[in-house]
């Protein structure tokens, strides 16, 4: 059986990727790495992490081993079925558009019905909040440089540079925001 005979999700294949690359891990072993790297690009509810490794379980792709004592925590390991299912899916291009989904963008996108200084504030408190991620980010670009990972590294690189240039974005809308309202000011001041 293959991915769309098991039908396999991208949180399939988060979850079979994690194990094969971390080795036998639980559920909250995978919930954390998700945490520290993937939920930064693709954000999906935790919880599906837990049912997910169940799920891939019964279909084979991961074999299931509990403690014996104390808690008896689940580990999970990925099987030759699962590592194949994951190969096939990693060889498979992808034309998908990327999803952006950001309130500010959607508030922004109606800015013509807002006033100027509201514009502009909402451009400050979205530069602020990608300069905020740049700095995350930076720990976690030191994290990757120090580790034998590089396309990882390369995706923190890429999502670095976004929040850069998104940055860079809101201060010209905060600029172009602060001189149509000095505008409007002198042009009610005039009137």
């Amino acid at each position: 059986m293959s991915g769309p005979e098991l039908n396999l999700t991208p949180v399939s294949y988060v979850v079979l990727g994690l194990v094969a690359r971390d080795g036998p891990v639980t559920p909250y072993d995978l919930k954390a790495a998700v945490g520290r790297g993937i939920a930064h690009f693709w954000p999906f509810p935790h919880s599906q992490i837990y049912s997910e490794s169940e799920r891939l379980a019964r279909l084979g792709l991961l074999v299931e081993e509990r403690e014996r004592t104390g808690r008896r925590r689940r580990h999970y390991r990925a099987t030759a079925e699962g590592e194949k299912a994951l190969a096939a899916w990693l060889a498979e291009p992808t034309w998908e558009v990327p999803q952006v989904r950001s309130l500010g963008l959607l508030k922004l996108y109606f800015g013509q019905l807002a006033r100027a200084e509201d514009v502009a504030a909402l451009a400050r408190a979205q530069r602020e909040m990608h300069l905020d991620r740049q700095q995350m980010q930076a720990a976690m670009l030191e994290r990757l440089r120090a580790t034998e990972r590089p396309w990882q590294l390369a995706v923190a690189e890429l999502m670095t540079d976004a929040e850069r240039v998104m940055a860079d974005h809101w201060a010209r809308v905060e600029q172009a925001a602060e001189a149509a309202g000095a505008r409007d000011g002198l042009a009610t001041r005039r009137g």
